[in-house]
């Protein structure tokens, strides 16, 4: 059966690899003989423990974390980890972080730390030219338990190209938007975390990778569900987990690892996308883009139209023609083009096809 798709530039919940999709179709009423839907096995199951073994493992080889980490899947999403970290590693009064602040995520992470009146210190943020760059040469505090940093920045459209030297403290990034986009030195790194819908999978989970002996501070009188340590200890199987959101991030791992070929390839094909886009802006007097060119985004792509009654037009028109998702964040107007993992590289000349007639038409 054909289906009528267009190019979806959502930014999140986002575009999935179709060959995950039609397996997740085949599956939905009989997965793997078990004349069971995938979404009504049971999470103790046989085939459950496969999903989310294969899961685990197909992540440790993608990011060669090796046995010094554990990974999580934890319901709540990002979000509930901004409150989780400082809940469970800022445990002493006299314990400090240090934040980053890039935007709205991070300004959002920060919050949480202030709200349960923990210690914490700025140490750089972007917010004087509104978040349109990554900070550099940033100091670190050599006592802070972790620094806190947002990989990639959705609504503003920014990006670590590389990340920060923080003198040995481990770094904590909320990577919800470009986790398993390239390859990482998780030597430099004490906990990543990720909500799956933007770039893994679909809505229901936060992936969470943690260093296994951070865990050792993680204070017992926590109510269960808030410690990390309930669910490295119990598998993320404490309670029910999303099973059907761990099952579609089984399958996206799996296309990245056997049909992509790993992340040093899967970085390769975002970096030849992305720079369609932005070497178009950069020779356009119509498009242009909004971040700062050594802080640009491989994954989402923001820019403005000369007015905002065109950029209207541009995303009515876009749809029409097969393209969705192309609407800037509420906080800030204007368009971004997200260009996850999974969005095809045909993709972008079909979108930048598109601009030009836009144009023409408009300018």
């Amino acid at each position: 059966m054909k289906y009528d798709r267009i190019f979806n530039f959502n930014a999140g919940p986002a575009v999935l690899p179709l060959p995950v999709l039609e397996e997740i179709q085949k599956s939905f009423l009989d997965f793997k003989g078990s004349g069971m839907s995938v979404t009504e096995i049971s999470h103790r199951s046989k085939w459950f423990d496969h999903v989310i073994t294969d899961a685990v493992e197909r992540t440790r080889r993608l990011l060669n974390l090796g046995d010094r980490f554990e990974v999580l899947f934890i319901q709540g999403g990002a979000s509930m980890q901004f409150a989780l970290i400082p809940m469970n590693f800022l445990t002493d009064g006299k314990k400090s972080a240090d934040y980053v602040n890039t935007g709205t995520w991070s300004t959002k992470a920060i919050r949480e730390t202030e709200i349960q009146g923990k210690k914490y210190n700025v140490v750089a943020s972007s917010e004087d030219k509104n978040f349109s760059y990554i900070p550099k040469n940033i100091k670190f505090n050599s006592d802070a338990v972790f620094a806190h940093i947002t990989s990639n920045n959705t609504i503003k459209g920014t990006q670590w190209a590389s990340f920060p030297d923080t003198a040995g403290v481990p770094i904590f990034a909320d990577m919800s938007s470009d986790i398993m986009s390239r390859p990482l030195d998780m030597e430099k790194f004490g906990m990543v975390y990720a909500g799956a819908q933007k770039n893994i999978g679909p809505a229901g989970v936060c992936m969470v990778i943690i260093r296994k002996d951070l865990l050792s501070s993680v204070p017992d009188n926590l109510p269960s569900m808030l410690k990390y340590t309930t669910y490295s200890s119990k598998n993320s199987m404490y309670n029910t987990p999303p099973c059907f959101t761990v099952y579609a991030i089984q399958l996206v791992l799996k296309w990245l690892e056997e049909t992509i070929g790993g992340l040093d390839k899967m970085a390769e094909i975002n970096e030849q996308k992305a720079k369609l886009l932005y070497d178009y802006f950069d020779t356009s007097n119509f498009y242009s883009g909004t971040a700062e060119p050594d802080s640009r985004s491989l994954m989402n792509v923001t820019f403005r139209l000369p007015n905002e009654d065109l950029e209207k037009k541009f995303v009515t028109d876009a749809l029409e023609n097969g393209f969705g998702g192309l609407k800037g964040h509420r906080s800030v107007g204007g368009c971004r083009a997200s260009i996850y993992n999974a969005t095809p590289q045909e993709a972008i000349p079909a979108l930048l096809d598109f601009m030009e007639t836009f144009e023409k038409e408009n300018g």
